[in-house]
């Protein structure tokens, strides 16, 4: 039977395999019958009615897509209408295939082909599930609002200046009717910020469903962001084998390349969600800052800095408070603070050039990279 034959009679085949190359509007699909012969290739539009009309007149198939960013939905669709779907690594399928076409004709037939052939050669994806993923679009949700309302700060402060004004740290109504003009852009930033206190009221009552966010927050320095984020993307703990490819997995993990008996220490690979370790390393600065209560955590963390020579997560002059002025020999350099009573378990240790320690944590470190 010809690949664009019009006949139905292989829909009701047993061992199909369906190569699906996802696109933004239309995917395309490719029909591997049990001899590994093509028995229809076909443009399907990429919304829920359409892949249902389509899927739901074939027997039950092994799906094989990309992930990308439709993947999640539409695997869980399929799945939910019978059929085996595979959502494969994308890079793995770029070094399997090393055809010079590029195109989605050739995507398909290259995904139905390997896991008709070669399914051991396919690299599978398991995405967070759809509650989880739908809980998690609250937080991602909200930290676009509070980037939007920054931006709108800056905005308004900036155009003030430029009107020969320079706004003070808290801008009241009184404040901002001497410049009607800006007042429109004014009541935009207090809009946002009521959308920004009812993603928090929705986070609050994310806190009763996931007990385990709850017990993270018994860490100084972590609070219902950082663990309903950190729970939320990993969603099933169980697939990592061991702790510290959680680390690994968020992009924590320094690269490697290795040469001979050259070990250089490299920056870290930054590879997973991007957010979320922004999330854990603004924790971290806390922790090992002069804020941080004093816990074992903490001094761990510190003792670790110090071994490795890390500057210190903030500015502070030699003689202990303040920042250097500018002008002086150590402005702008990060230096040890005073011994108070949270950093008296340091351990000195030998000067550097007649300059205090340095001291830091790894968070900065990993902020730097």
């Amino acid at each position: 039977m010809t690949k664009d034959s019009k006949s139905r009679n292989w829909q009701q085949e047993e061992g199909l395999v369906i190569g699906m190359d996802l696109g933004d509007k239309e995917s395309q699909l490719c029909v591997l019958g049990a001899d590994h012969e093509i028995r229809q290739e076909v443009r399907v539009r990429m919304t829920p009615p359409a892949l249902e009309a389509w899927f739901a007149a074939v027997q039950p198939a092994m799906v094989v897509m990309e992930a990308g960013g439709h993947s999640p939905w539409a695997s869980g669709l399929l799945e939910q209408m019978g059929h085996q779907v595979v959502v494969a690594d994308p890079r793995r399928l770029r070094l399997i295939s090393q055809s010079d076409k590029k195109n989605d004709v050739e995507d398909a037939r290259m995904l139905a082909r390997v896991a008709a052939a070669m399914p051991e050669l396919l690299k599978v994806v398991k995405h967070r599930s759809a509650e989880a993923q739908r809980d998690l679009t609250v937080i991602r949700a909200r930290a676009r609002v509070v980037e939007a309302r920054t931006k709108l700060w800056c905005s308004l402060r900036g155009l003030a200046k430029s009107l020969g004004r320079r706004l003070p740290r808290r801008v009241r109504e009184e404040t901002i009717r001497e410049l009607t003009i800006l007042e429109p852009l004014w009541k935009a930033v207090q809009d946002v910020s009521q959308r920004i206190k009812e993603y928090d009221q929705q986070i609050a009552a994310l806190e009763k469903k996931y007990p385990e966010a709850v017990r993270l927050q018994q860490i100084a320095g972590v609070g219902p962001l950082i663990s309903l984020t950190f729970v939320l993307t990993l969603d099933d703990p169980m697939r990592f084998h061991k702790s510290r490819q959680i680390g690994s997995y968020l992009g924590l993990r320094p690269k490697q390349r290795d040469s001979g008996e050259s070990q250089p220490q490299l920056r870290i690979t930054k590879a997973g969600d991007g957010y979320l370790r922004s999330l854990l390393i603004q924790g971290a600065q806390y922790i090992l800052g002069r804020f941080g209560p004093d816990t074992d955590l903490k001094r761990w963390g510190l003792k670790l800095a110090a071994a490795r020579k890390w500057n210190a997560p903030f500015p502070v002059s030699p003689s202990g408070g303040k920042p250097g002025r500018a002008g002086s020999p150590h402005a702008g350099e990060a230096r040890c603070p005073p011994a108070k009573s949270a950093d008296r378990h340091r351990a000195p240790a030998p000067p550097t050039r007649g300059l205090p320690p340095p001291c830091g944590s790894p968070a900065s470190a990993a902020r730097r990279a």
